[in-house]
């Protein structure tokens, strides 16, 4: 018998700019994302190992395929000596999540160490000087929380401008502000969303990277009522191609229905040119 590594749970991985994103979705089965560069990472369908030194996760809601690994994440940080991570979970869930936390160390007998914090829309979270994380609602069966990343920059305000640099700088030593924030969406996730949630939320059309569903694509399935369950088909992103600004689009969450060469030849064929060049189809 020999040693082999252990086996991990699958996820792909894509770069752009200065931003990795890895992950895996599928409906009903599992989804987890997370972005290294910025330590954290959107939901706990699944575990992979390698994602266990990520310290910071934002649970968009609860149903099993995005929580199922929350106290498997939870307990192999404790395991490994590592710090109790971080949990950011729609404010609505927070006492379940406790509770299922407080199960599963009474099943296990081993002590399930983490911050939960809830979230409602409006709430934002700093992830440091140069990021914070905007909360906004989506659109689900349960409460469901969406997550937009922003860079956060300081530019010297207008009346400034053309100042010399001493001046700036007496300024700046008597207390006066003189920059001002601008913020620059990097990365928006949507967890699971009818478009309505989509909608809400501006930003999630400006950001660099969109990160959301596509639950399903064939004509025959009904509009009305994947949003009535809170999804999203094809057809609601070929009604807003002209909405997207983001420099990537990445779709996943595909019903186990389709087989991924239908996928790719459904969104080829339907796609507009312009939204298709900037879309990547995680499956």
């Amino acid at each position: 018998m020999t040693d082999r590594p252990v086996e991990n749970a699958p996820y792909l991985t894509h770069t752009h700019g200065t931003l990795t994103i890895e992950g895996w979705s599928r409906a009903a089965v599992q989804s987890y994302w997370r972005i290294p560069e910025l330590k954290i990472g959107f939901d706990l369908g699944a575990q992979p190992w390698d994602f266990m030194g990520t310290p910071t996760w934002f649970v968009s809601h609860t149903h099993l395929d995005h929580v199922a690994a929350l106290p498997v994440y939870v307990a192999r940080r404790r395991m490994m000596k590592m710090d109790p991570p971080t949990l950011y979970v729609p404010v609505e869930m927070v006492d379940d999540i406790r509770r299922l936390l407080h199960i599963m160390h009474r099943l296990d007998r081993g002590r399930q160490l983490a911050e939960v914090q809830g979230l409602k829309a409006g709430d934002e979270v700093e992830l440091g000087r140069e990021h914070v994380v905007h909360v906004f609602d989506t659109v689900h069966t349960v409460p469901s929380r969406g997550f937009v990343v922003f860079e956060r920059r300081h530019k010297l305000k207008e009346e400034f401008l053309g100042l010399p640099g001493e001046k700036i700088r007496d300024l700046k030593l008597s207390g006066v502000a003189i920059t001002r924030e601008v913020r620059i969406p990097l990365v928006a996730y949507t967890g699971d969303t009818a478009p309505a949630g989509l909608d809400a939320c501006p930003a999630c059309f400006n950001a660099k990277i969109l990160i959301t569903e596509m639950s399903f694509i064939r004509a025959a399935h009904r509009r009305d009522k994947i949003h009535k369950f809170g999804h999203m088909h094809l057809d609601d992103f070929v009604e807003r191609a002209s909405q997207f600004h983001n420099e990537l689009i990445i779709v996943a969450h595909y019903s186990t229905r389709y087989h991924p060469n239908e996928v790719r030849k459904i969104l080829d064929a339907k796609l507009p040119a312009e939204l298709k060049a900037r879309m990547k189809l995680w499956i």
